[in-house]
This record gives C-alpha cells, sequence and structure tokens, in this order.
C-alpha cells in the first residue's frame, strides 16, 4: 500500500505552460491544463502504482499568518496576481495566468467523477495539507512536487519520500534522505533551516547576506539547527568566524523565517476516503465532463489508469 499525495497547483501549473492551448473545449474554453494535468495524473497512477491518492490544495496560497511573520513573503507574485478561480466551488489560486483560472474548477469537477479526493484547508497552502497527511499516514508516503521546500517531509524510517518534478513527471527525481544528502550535504529535519539560510527568491525568503548553499549546509553540518547556530554567534564562537556578524545582523529574520517555511502538520482535516477506485464511481457525470470539455481521450486514459491500480 502506498499514499501518493499530488502538489496540485504545482503540477497544473507546469502543465499549463508545458501542454500547447491548441485544442479549447468546445465552448473556446481552454484545456491544456486540464490535459496536462490529467495526463501526470495518469501517468503517476501506472508508474507508482499508488493505492491511495490525494490532490492536496492551495486555499490560501499566501496564508496572513505567513506574512505577518514576514512581509516578504511571495511578495514578489502579487504583481502578477490575476482573478482568483471562481465557480465550481474551486479555491483561491495562486497568480493564475489568464487562460488557467478557469480550467482549475474542470479539474476539480473531474476529479471528483474520477473518485479521486481532493482536499485543502482554510488559512494554509497545499504544503501544510500534505505535510498533515504524510505525518497521519500508516502506508509508504510519495509525495509529488515541484516544491523543494517539501524535502523536509523526507523521512526514511517512516518511508516518506518526494518525487520531484523540476524535469517532469516523465523524469522525475526520486528523493530520500540519502538523496538529499547527496544534494546539499544536510538532512531532511535540516532542510527548512537550510533555506531559510540561503534564501529563496520564489518564495520572498532574503536569506542571510553572505551565506549560500554551501555555507548553509555547512554550518548546519557543524550546529546541527539553526537554534544551536544563533546561540553559537551569540557568543561569538570561533568556528564561526566572520559569519557571526553576518548570523546577527539577520537575528530578526532568522528568529522568524523558519515558521514560515516550515510546515503545519497538525492541520484538523475532514476525513476523507482516499483510496484509489479501480473504475470511476460516477461514470455518467464522467462522460458529461468529458462531452462538454473535450476532453474524451485523456479522461480514456484516466479511466485505463485506474483500472491498473492495485
Amino acid at each position: 500500500m502506498t499514499l501518493m499525495l499530488l502538489d496540485s497547483a504545482s503540477l497544473y501549473f507546469r502543465a499549463f505552460y508545458g501542454v500547447k492551448a491548441s485544442i479549447p473545449a468546445p465552448d473556446g474554453t481552454p484545456t491544456n491544463a486540464v490535459r496536462g494535468f490529467l495526463d501526470m495524473v495518469s501517468t503517476l497512477i501506472t508508474r507508482y502504482h499508488p493505492t491511495d491518492l490525494v490532490a492536496c490544495l492551495d486555499q490560501d496560497w499566501r496564508p496572513a499568518w505567513r506574512v505577518a511573520l514576514l512581509p516578504t513573503y511571495k511578495t514578489h507574485r502579487l504583481a502578477d496576481q490575476q482573478t482568483a478561480p471562481g465557480g465550481g466551488g474551486a479555491p483561491p489560486g495562486e497568480a493564475e495566468p489568464p487562460g488557467l483560472a478557469e480550467q482549475v474548477p474542470i479539474i476539480l469537477d473531474v476529479l471528483d467523477a474520477l473518485g479521486i479526493a481532493a482536499v485543502g484547508a482554510d488559512e494554509h497552502e497545499a504544503d501544510d495539507v500534505i505535510a498533515t497527511l504524510a505525518e497521519r499516514a500508516t502506508v509508504p508516503v510519495d509525495v509529488v512536487t515541484g516544491d523543494r521546500d517539501l524535502f523536509q517531509l523526507i523521512d526514511d524510517d517512516r518511508d516518506v519520500r518526494v518525487l520531484y518534478t523540476a524535469r517532469g513527471v516523465t523524469k522525475l527525481e526520486v528523493m530520500d534522505a540519502a538523496a538529499l544528502r547527496a544534494r546539499y550535504g544536510i538532512a531532511p529535519a535540516q532542510y527548512a533551516d537550510f533555506a531559510t539560510l540561503r534564501g529563496d527568491p520564489s518564495d520572498g525568503l532574503p536569506g542571510v547576506p553572505g551565506i549560500g548553499e554551501k555555507t548553509a549546509a555547512s554550518l548546519l553540518a557543524r550546529f546541527g539547527t539553526l537554534d544551536a547556530l544563533l546561540d553559537a554567534a551569540a557568543s561569538r564562537d570561533p568556528h564561526l568566524a566572520g559569519v557571526a556578524g553576518k548570523l546577527n545582523a539577520a537575528r530578526d529574520y532568522l528568529t522568524v523565517a523558519p515558521r514560515v517555511v516550515g510546515t503545519v502538520r497538525t492541520l484538523p482535516l475532514p476525513t476523507v476516503d482516499t483510496a484509489l477506485p479501480s473504475r470511476p464511481p460516477d461514470a455518467e457525470r464522467l462522460l458529461e465532463l468529458a462531452e462538454r470539455w473535450g476532453i474524451d481521450n485523456v479522461l480514456g486514459r484516466s479511466v485505463k489508469a485506474l483500472g491498473s491500480a492495485p
């Protein structure tokens, strides 16, 4: 048994930009993100054979409580913010470009008709939903995402790994503790501290000036945690040499950023049936959606993928 958790926005953004918008629905609505997303899910099911699957949603892509801690959090994305998806009960999304917003409700409708669970949480991101479901899991977990922040969830003891989509679903990188250490020289539990020190422009994390990936990794290798590192900086530990001044100057940022980067693992999520069905529970509705949106071929592949699941 395996539980697969999808970072849904990460996948449908990739689909939107990776699939040509050449085949719209009969009413002219673009369907490239729908087609690409569903093909990705079909590929994942066929290749990895999960018994359970949840499409995790961003109910709030920039939660106020994270912004209160770090005002720069995802600030740069606001300039490109488009109208959030409306209708169909779709949750607000992250800076959807024109042509994507109207496809998110279609994706959610199709997932429902296929019998695939979709879960979000008010005032939280998909990362937090994924983290909570992974924490609760009693079976191996595969997290599918293009977001490096979710590397913090890797746990060999509990058999939680990340299927990293930076190069696409057909060229996934399987990230476990050994792969993370080989890439960055850190343990999964150190990733939030590592990202805080290094910074991440894509999330509006400024990092500590003068501290890059290699320095951040070497500091954590010696001191273990950011808290221990800050204590050493305060006491001017000789092992820090000239880095102590940089850390002390960034102390205000360093005391709050790990809570922004860190995932919430205790959300009171609703109970849902995560088991993948062997066939769609609502075939009639699926046929209606296929006809309405002109996606019969891609839905045929989705149904075939369900039949291949354990």
